[in-house]
C-alpha cells in the first residue's frame, strides 16, 4: 500500500472510529437502565472483544510478552480513557460530554509540543485561547459561584477523558515500534484492569453473568464487535496521521453524537453550550492545522 493510499485509509479509519463512539453510548445507557452498571457493562463487553480479537489474532500471541515497557503505559492511560467515557456517557448529558472531552485537541496540542517535539505556530495558541473561552461559555454556571468547572461527576469524568485520550493518541504515535495489534490488546487489557479495579466503587454487587438474558448478551456483543472494529482502525489512524490532524478529523463524532442524542436521548443544547462549543470546535480546527505533514 503506497503512501497516499495509506493516509486516506487512516482519515477513514478515524472517521469510523469517529461513527462508533458517536453511537455506542446508546446501547452503553440501554445496558445501564438494565440494571448493569458502566464499569460491569465495561468489564463484559470488553472482556468478549479481548476474546474475540484473541481468536482473530491468535498468531501474534507469540511475542505477546517480549512487548517494550511502553505497552504498559498505553494500557493504563487508554484503559481509564475509555472507561471514564462510558461512565460519562452514561450519566451526563450526551453532548455536553462529548465538548468537554474534545477539548482533548488542545492537551494534544501540548503534548506533542512537549513530547513529540513537534513545533507550535500562533495558530496553535490561538487554538488554546479560542479552547479555553469556549470552555469558560458553556461550563459557566451562576449557581457554582461563577466558576467555570464542570458541574457533575459525569463532566469530570469527560475531562480526564478527553485528557487521557490525547495521551493515549500520542504515547500510540510516540510507539512506533509497537505493532497495530499490540496496541489494540493494550487498549482492551486496559479497560478490563481499571474496570476490575473500580468494581468495589460501585454501588451494590457486581452483576454476575447468570443474571443476563439473550437481550443483555446481544446488546454486549454489539458493543464489543464496535469496539473491535473502532479500536483497530483508529489505531491504525493516528499511528499513520500526526497527533494534531488525527484529533480535529475526530470531531465528526461531535456531529454523529449530536444527531444521535437529539433522536435517541431527547436532548437539546442551550445557547451557551452552542456558543461554547462552537469556540472549541473551532479551536480543533485551529489545533488541526497547527501542524503540517
Amino acid at each position: 500500500m503506497n503512501n497516499q493510499n495509506k493516509n486516506a485509509f487512516a482519515v477513514f479509519g478515524l472517521l469510523f472510529g469517529a461513527l462508533c463512539w458517536g453511537v455506542i453510548w446508546y446501547p452503553y445507557r440501554l445496558m445501564d437502565n438494565a440494571g448493569i452498571s458502566g464499569v460491569a457493562a465495561s468489564f463484559y463487553t470488553y472482556a468478549i472483544a479481548l476474546l474475540f480479537s484473541c481468536i482473530l489474532f491468535a498468531r501474534y500471541w507469540r511475542g505477546a510478552f517480549t512487548q517494550p515497557k511502553s505497552i504498559i503505559w498505553l494500557t493504563i492511560v487508554a484503559g481509564w480513557t475509555n472507561l471514564a467515557y462510558v461512565l460519562a456517557v452514561i450519566d451526563g448529558e450526551v453532548m455536553r460530554v462529548m465538548l468537554l472531552f474534545y477539548l482533548s485537541p488542545i492537551w494534544t496540542l501540548l503534548l506533542a509540543h512537549f513530547w513529540l517535539k513537534e513545533k507550535t505556530h500562533a495558530v496553535g495558541y490561538m487554538a488554546i485561547a479560542a479552547s479555553l473561552v469556549g470552555a469558560f461559555i458553556m461550563l459557566y454556571d451562576p449557581e457554582l459561584g461563577g466558576l467555570p468547572l464542570p458541574r457533575n461527576t459525569a463532566e469530570w469524568l469527560a475531562l480526564s477523558s478527553g485528557m487521557g485520550f490525547s495521551l493515549t493518541n500520542v504515547i500510540t504515535r510516540k510507539s512506533s515500534h509497537l505493532s497495530l495489534q499490540a496496541k489494540s490488546f493494550a487498549v482492551w487489557i486496559g479497560v478490563l484492569l481499571v474496570s476490575a479495579l473500580f468494581m468495589p466503587l460501585i454501588d451494590g454487587a457486581f452483576t454476575l453473568p447468570t443474571v443476563f438474558n439473550m437481550t443483555n448478551w446481544l446488546v454486549m456483543v454489539i458493543i464489543a464487535l464496535l469496539l473491535m472494529a473502532a479500536t483497530l482502525f483508529v489505531q491504525y489512524g493516528v499511528t499513520h496521521i500526526a497527533a494534531t490532524r488525527a484529533s480535529v478529523l475526530f470531531l465528526f463524532e461531535l456531529v454523529v453524537a449530536a444527531i444521535a442524542s437529539y433522536y435517541l436521548a431527547h436532548e437539546v443544547m442551550t445557547w451557551n453550550e452552542w456558543l461554547g462549543g462552537g469556540l472549541i470546535v473551532a479551536a480543533a480546527v485551529f489545533a488541526a492545522s497547527n501542524h503540517s505533514d
